[in-house]
């Protein structure tokens, strides 16, 4: 791994696995410098999304600078999420390590889209992979290590992988399926990755029987379905899409459910949330996010942190005195 700088502790940290352009190709034209700091957040809460593996912006922060970023503006948590191999060993590893800070918990799975390469034996680029078994075995023994507190992102995705192509399809739908049971058999919540694919999603989770605690991450349904997945006990996840201009059937789906099986997510360094929208993001910038959220609802802010705060903390099973 490339060197750098070390964090004030004095130990080195771990670089990112790769850079936000690696599958998001247009940073050439995107304005890559950070956002400045929000006003924090009247009460904290926790950011139970996001990607610290993956490097962005013209300036490169560490998992330390992330951590200490967030606790200024008022998330003094953060859930980070591997979701391929190279992904899923470097958030293993940095949970393990003593350089961990405090705060943050994480979670493991063959992503979706990972799971129709794997079946293929090899990734865009040809490299050869190992089959989905093996990949979904090596999650399996990683969620078994500390500060793993959740089993995803898994799911189905018709956007980057057509439903048409049949092995690619079954693929996805098996590797749901194993981390369902993984999730069972772990007593673990699930996050669930679900793009253009909400009612094979419902059918497979229907089928095999949905874990207790099933998160849908960064919602992007409608209000029926909103409505349909909080009747099930589901939860529901909004990042910064909520806050999009283009974005009005999803704060109706929000504003159908209310606050009662919501939480708060970044997705980072994806999904930037207005006015920074495009720009390199941060769980620093999840006020945004929750401002739109107590708007949408009706609720004030400090009233929709703690409900959300209290959400999270029963749904990863948080200690109260989670602090950064």
């Amino acid at each position: 791994m490339p060197s750098s700088p070390q964090n004030q502790s004095g130990a080195a940290p771990m670089p990112p696995v790769r850079d936000r352009e690696e599958i998001d190709p247009r940073g050439s034209k995107r304005d890559r410098s950070w956002p400045p700091a929000p006003e924090p957040l009247p009460f904290p809460v926790i950011d139970n999304h996001c990607h610290l593996d993956f490097a962005d912006g013209d300036e490169q922060f560490s998992v330390h600078d992330h951590v200490a970023r967030a606790a200024a503006a008022g998330v003094d948590a953060q859930i980070t999420i591997g979701s391929d191999l190279d992904a899923v060993r470097w958030t293993a590893a940095l949970l393990a390590s003593e350089d961990c800070p405090a705060s943050l918990r994480g979670g493991v799975a063959v992503h979706p889209n990972e799971a129709a390469l794997h079946a293929r034996g090899h990734d865009l680029q040809g490299r050869e992979l190992v089959g989905l078994d093996e990949a979904i075995a090596e999650v399996s023994e990683l969620l078994r290590g500390p500060g793993m507190v959740v089993v995803g992102e898994t799911g189905l995705d018709w956007f980057r992988t057509s439903r048409d192509d049949e092995k690619s399809r079954n693929a996805q739908i098996d590797s749901f399926r194993a981390h369902i049971a993984l999730a069972k058999e772990l007593d673990l919540p699930l996050q669930i990755h679900d793009r253009d694919a909400h009612r094979d999603v419902l059918e497979v989770l229907e089928a095999d029987g949905a874990p207790e605690r099933t998160v849908f991450h960064c919602f992007s349904g409608d209000a029926d379905f909103a409505r349909t997945c909080v009747d099930r006990g589901w939860y529901l996840s909004f990042a910064g899409t909520v806050t999009f201009k283009n974005a009005g059937g999803l704060r109706a789906a929000l504003a159908e459910v209310g606050l009662g099986q919501i939480m708060v997510e970044t997705d980072a360094p994806f999904l930037t949330p207005v006015p920074y929208r495009g720009r390199p993001n941060s769980s620093y910038l999840i006020p945004h996010t929750m401002q739109t959220i107590a708007e949408v609802t009706g609720t004030g802010l400090e009233q929709a942190c703690r409900t959300i705060r209290a959400t999270t903390q029963d749904v990863y099973r948080f200690s109260e005195g989670v602090a950064a």
